[in-house]
């Protein structure tokens, strides 16, 4: 099975840091210290010239450890992993995250293969070399080596990240961190000498607090063996990939840094629509999609009503929607009568509906209700200018309240500056997807309805 001891990565009862350190500095110092603040299993520091680390007994090698050890992260020179892997063979160690860059991304190609060879021929997993490593917000495993207090560990969540990039995956963490959006796994796999990205989609696949999939690609290693495991995983959760190479330079760029080829963007682009993985342009609609998807229900269809107290911002809306292939919703005539009935004549009810500049939170309310409940509507995004004087900050509750009925799917677009912002970061606690701008907005909706196509499939 590709997943064979797979678990040891993230759910291990015992950890050994090979390289840990005093020196505050050091790589080895800042992953044992990630291990000592939450993991609940027994953590073992490794370094032949330390009697003690933070209060814990040093080993002077992973042989020298009394007692079973399930992971091993190694943090030293590429050319002291080949011994280290064999000390790793002899304890039946299940799982190896190498930290240690200095492999085939330099050319040391040989120095992979020994150590593959070592791993195969005991069983042994591995993530790496030239990582970032693990993080588990549930286990606690974190071998991320960027302090916690530069970068940020997201709460516990249903988001599971894939990078080939760590520097670009804990980036992507710490906003996360900084938004409240939740994760439940992180894994940066470098080189992928064993352990590569389909092996990482098909356990994720499987893993039950993981909803959704994100992934940060620069090559793939097996392409036939991708396509197939993204194939299956797709019909249960979905998949956001970015794609990094794109370009020539790019292309060479990615040569350099994780020693994969890149391939043409255009292959790509077709292998992800064979395997129903939604394609993210760049990291902010990754991230836009992510936390849609992740907090909306999927909508019935593409017609979307859109609900403005600003013309202008009505229109960019609706041009976006016209561009991404979706539907201008058309509301029933009994439903735009009972509106007119109750709205100012000089309210426009139609699509957008635009409430106008002095609209309030109960005109407001009272617009949203009646897209809830109409059949011909199947998704709803609100466009809200906040610096009108008779929207008030109720409004935020209001919108929530609705959100949370769960009829529709609801996403929000608020255009502004400090006091805007207040009130979008207000409603995205309440896990309402909320956008900056309407094109933004737009393609988050087009893709909730993507994974609503690829669920009938």
């Amino acid at each position: 099975m590709a997943t064979d001891n797979m678990d040891a990565f993230f759910t291990p009862n015992s950890v050994a840091i090979v390289g840990a350190s005093r020196n505050t500095k050091k790589i080895g110092h800042v992953v044992l210290r990630n291990f000592v603040t939450e993991f609940k299993g027994e953590i073992y520091p490794v370094n032949p010239n330390a009697q003690s680390i933070l209060g814990m007994k040093c080993y002077p090698g992973v042989r020298d450890i009394p007692h079973e050890v399930d992971q091993v992260v190694i943090c030293v020179h590429a050319d002291y992993v080949p011994e280290i892997m064999r000390q790793c063979a002899e304890k039946h160690v299940k799982a190896v995250i190498i930290i240690s860059g200095g492999f085939g991304e330099v050319g040391r190609h040989d120095l992979e293969e020994e150590v593959k060879k070592i791993a195969e021929d005991a069983g042994i997993r591995i993530i790496g070399p030239n990582c970032v490593g693990c993080f588990d917000a549930y286990s606690h495993v974190d071998s991320v080596f960027l302090p916690a207090y530069r970068l940020g560990r997201p709460p516990k969540g249903n988001i599971s990240l894939i990078s080939q990039s760590g520097a670009l995956g804990g980036a992507m963490l710490d906003w996360a961190k900084m938004s409240n959006y939740g994760f439940s796994k992180f894994v940066s796999y470098g080189n992928a000498l064993d352990v590569d990205e389909a092996d990482l989609i098909e356990y994720l696949g499987k893993d039950r607090k993981t909803k959704l999939i994100c992934v940060y690609l620069e090559g793939v290693k097996e392409g036939r063996k991708f396509l197939e495991v993204a194939r299956e995983v797709t019909k249960k959760k979905p998949i956001i990939a970015i794609k990094g190479g794109v370009t020539e330079a790019g292309g060479r760029a990615v040569g350099s840094h994780t020693g994969s080829l890149a391939g043409s963007a255009k292959v790509y682009e077709a292998a992800f629509k064979q395997a129903d993985i939604i394609q993210a342009k760049d990291l902010q609609e990754m991230l836009d999609f992510a936390r849609t998807m992740i907090n909306s229900m999927i909508p019935k269809g593409p017609r979307v009503q859109v609900i403005t107290n600003g013309g202008g911002l009505g229109v960019l809306s609706t041009d976006a929607i016209e561009k991404d292939g979706l539907e201008l919703a058309k509301m029933d005539e009994e439903t735009v009568k009972k509106l007119k009935e109750k709205f100012p004549k000089y309210v426009v009810v139609a699509n957008p509906i635009d409430l106008t500049g002095d609209a309030d939170t109960q005109r407001y309310s009272d617009a949203i209700d009646a897209a809830l409940n109409d059949d011909n509507v199947d998704i709803i995004l609100i466009d809200i200018l906040f610096q009108v004087p008779t929207l008030t900050s109720d409004i935020v509750e209001v919108i929530s309240e609705k959100y949370n009925l769960q009829k529709k799917p609801i996403l929000v677009c608020c255009l502004g500056g400090e006091y805007t912002v207040a009130h979008k970061k207000a409603m995205e606690q309440y896990k309402i997807p909320t956008f900056s701008y309407p094109e933004s907005a737009v393609k988050a909706i087009k893709c909730l309805f993507e994974q609503s196509e690829n669920l009938k499939d």
